[in-house]
């Protein structure tokens, strides 16, 4: 059974009511809908993608079985970790000092997108229960990701043209990230 988590700083949340994104997104053709009132949640096996304080901008890639052996080594590396995280040196301070919620919900309302652990909930959802993470970079390791901390997520932009799965979290928060300035993210 797959378990459900929705991360926030609030640690008052009784209830999730489904809301628009904040920032929508250019959607395929009959996906529009995943930009409307929704209650979003992480599967257990990708809740490191949101072990951040909520506007760190990150980029979390990992190896899929496709992924070629030259780009496993050119960027996870050697100890072959699960993933690896990177955040700009302006936040690992706030991130070291954060603390997050983390609610679980129950996936009776929830359909999986097939991207990245994402679920989503047209419905209202209760959270049965709720834990306090802190210690982020801890939490991040604890789960075999291995954070790095970069001055500039501008050259990891190759990313994408890699064999790895890469996701861009918040990087319209980035300071230095190529599309910052136009208001776009990947």
């Amino acid at each position: 059974m797959v378990r459900l988590f929705h991360f926030s700083d609030d640690p008052a949340i009784e209830r999730f009511e489904p809301r628009p994104v904040r920032m929508p997104s250019a959607r395929p053709a009959g996906r529009e809908w995943l930009n409307g009132p929704l209650v979003w949640a992480i599967d257990d096996a990708h809740e490191m993608l949101y072990l951040f304080p909520r506007d760190c901008p990150r980029i979390v890639a990992w190896a899929t079985p496709r992924t070629s052996l030259a780009d496993r080594e050119a960027w996870l590396g050697p100890g072959d970790p699960r993933a690896v995280a990177f955040i700009e040196t302006a936040w690992i301070d706030r991130l070291r000092a954060a603390e997050i919620q983390r609610y679980e919900l129950p996936p009776a309302t929830f359909s999986c997108l097939e991207d990245a652990g994402m679920w989503v909930s047209e419905a209202p959802v209760v959270p049965f229960g709720r834990v306090v993470l802190s210690r982020l970079d801890h939490e991040v390791a604890r789960r075999g990701v291995d954070l790095r901390v970069v001055d500039s997520l501008a050259p990891l932009a190759a990313l994408w043209d890699s064999s790895l799965h890469v996701s861009g979290i918040r990087l319209r928060n980035s300071v230095t990230w190529p599309l910052a300035q136009s208001g776009t993210s990947r």
